[in-house]
This record gives C-alpha cells, sequence and structure tokens, in this order.
C-alpha cells in the first residue's frame, strides 16, 4: 500500500514539477521570453489545440460543400440528381431504340428491303392494327381519330357506288386499275396503279411528310407519317407539291402522277403502306376502282 502510495506521489510530482522554457537570441544568447510549464499544463494546452482542431476541421466540413468530398455520403440534392440522370438516361436510351426503329422502318420503305421471313410476325401485326383500328372507330364516329383514318363515305363524300371491302378505309390516294397488286412472296409491297400523266395524288390521311426527294431507282418520292405508327409511301410521281416537314391533310394533293426513276414501267403510282415498320396490303383498306 505504500508503495502504491510512494507512486501516485511520485507521479503527481512530476506532473506539477514547473519548467521554464526560454526563447534565446541565437546570436547574443540574450533572454527574449520564457514560460513557465508543468507536464499537467503542456498536457492540458496539448488536449484543447486537438479538440479545437478537430472540431474547427468537423465544423468545416459540415457546413461546405465539403462534405459531399466524403466517401460515403451523399446530399439530398445529390441523390435527387442522381435519380434525375437516371430517368432522364433511361428515356434517353428509349428514345434512341425507338429511333433506331424508325429508321429502319423507314429505310425498309424507301428501298422496299423486306426479310420473307418476318411475314407471319408482319401478318399478325396488321391483324392487330386491323382490329385496333376498327375498335377505335366503331366506337365513336365523332372521335379525333376520325381526321386521321375514317369512313370515306361520311367524311370526304366520295362516290356512292365506291364501297370498301372492309370497313376500315383511308382515303384514295389515286383511282384507276391495278397494273401489279400486293405480292409480298415476290417482295413487291406495294400495289401499281395506272394513271395519265399529271394525275394528281392525294395523302390517304393526315400527317407530317418525313421524305420528299429524288431517288434513282423510283424517281420522285414522298413519304408520309400518320399516327399510330401508320406510314405512306408514293413513288414514281413526276413532281412533289410538298416537302419535308409540311403537315398535310387526308385527301390533299402531294404530287402528280409520273414515270420516274430507273424502275417504272409506265405512268403509274408505287403506293405503299406500313404499319410499325411492317408493310400492308393497301387494298385491305382503300378502294382503288374509279366511278
Amino acid at each position: 500500500m505504500k508503495k502504491t502510495t510512494d507512486k501516485r506521489g511520485k507521479l503527481k510530482q512530476k506532473l506539477l514539477n514547473k519548467y521554464r522554457l526560454v526563447v534565446l537570441n541565437e546570436e547574443t544568447f540574450e533572454e527574449q521570453l520564457y514560460f513557465r510549464l508543468t507536464r499537467l499544463n503542456v498536457m492540458i494546452i496539448s488536449i484543447l489545440l486537438i479538440s479545437i482542431f478537430v472540431a474547427g476541421t468537423f465544423f468545416l466540413i459540415a457546413s461546405t460543400p465539403l462534405k459531399e468530398l466524403m466517401p460515403g455520403y451523399s446530399s439530398t440534392e445529390m441523390r435527387t440528381q442522381t435519380a434525375e440522370n437516371a430517368f432522364k438516361l433511361d428515356s434517353l436510351s428509349r428514345a434512341y431504340d425507338q429511333s433506331i426503329r424508325y429508321l429502319n422502318s423507314i429505310q425498309r420503305v424507301l428501298v422496299g428491303e423486306f426479310k420473307f421471313d418476318y411475314l407471319e410476325e408482319s401478318k399478325t401485326e396488321l391483324d392487330t392494327f386491323q382490329k385496333r383500328s376498327k375498335q377505335i372507330v366503331s366506337t365513336s364516329l365523332d372521335d379525333s381519330l376520325l381526321r386521321v383514318i375514317v369512313y370515306q363515305e361520311d367524311k370526304y363524300n366520295l362516290p356512292g357506288n365506291s364501297k370498301s371491302k372492309v370497313d376500315f378505309v383511308l382515303f384514295p390516294p389515286a383511282q384507276g386499275s391495278l397494273s401489279q397488286i400486293y405480292d409480298p412472296a415476290n417482295k413487291h409491297f406495294a400495289v401499281d396503279v395506272v394513271l395519265n400523266e399529271n394525275d394528281p395524288i392525294k395523302s390517304v390521311a393526315e400527317g407530317t411528310v418525313i421524305f420528299s426527294e429524288w431517288t434513282s431507282g423510283t424517281g420522285h418520292v414522298i413519304i408520309i407519317e400518320h399516327p399510330f405508327g401508320l406510314i405512306s409511301a408514293y413513288k414514281h410521281n413526276a413532281s412533289l407539291s410538298k416537302q419535308q416537314g409540311d403537315f398535310v391533310k387526308a385527301g390533299e394533293v402531294i404530287a402528280t402522277a409520273g414515270n420516274t426513276g430507273e424502275f417504272t414501267t409506265g405512268w403509274h403510282l408505287h403506293f405503299e403502306l406500313w404499319s410499325d415498320g411492317y408493310p400492308m396490303n393497301p387494298q385491305n383498306f382503300i378502294d382503288f376502282s374509279k366511278e
């Protein structure tokens, strides 16, 4: 017990022993400044300085943007921005995929290339499109969709003896005899309507012109995008009256019949109808016969 008391007394004595910290002039060794300290004073001052440094660092990080640089920390604003960026990235990816499919569809329409192996899938798409369109039209004749896909007898006052083979019809781009019908087996995804020179070519429904140019194979070509993934193409025209980006109404004149392009066989209209990138038989929707 006495030894323990002696050790404590010696420790206390060491902590309380006074020391003198002197600052001397290096050349003259003249005393400039001195401090009287104990080991206990040094320990207390060291702890205080370390505490002030730690508290200041914590406050600096917590009250400035430096906190966002800390590993594992993310502010509410940063989390919100991350979520928004992820949403935008997903939207851009979807838009990119849609654009690629759209461009592929336009390419098919322009060059007339379509894999025969996909015709069964095309037929399924056609059936789906027909059912959807018939359902939409039969629901309400006053629906806004009638501006795009209408009954010709009611809206456009077609001749009384002109009747469509199906309930769902489009405005005839031109009327005349067909020199060649829709024949997917021979990769002819269109109908050829025999016309006279400069007969008017009309839009089958309202939409936006997405292509209006000259091509070596099919002459003057105009392609119109309609709502619900429907695209109509008019080839071998003598001239075009609409430009890319123009909005056209159903029945509006967009070109004149011609005999242009390397693949032409006389004055006629080469007309194609596509739904979501798949060719459809125009005769299922349009009556090309004259009065």
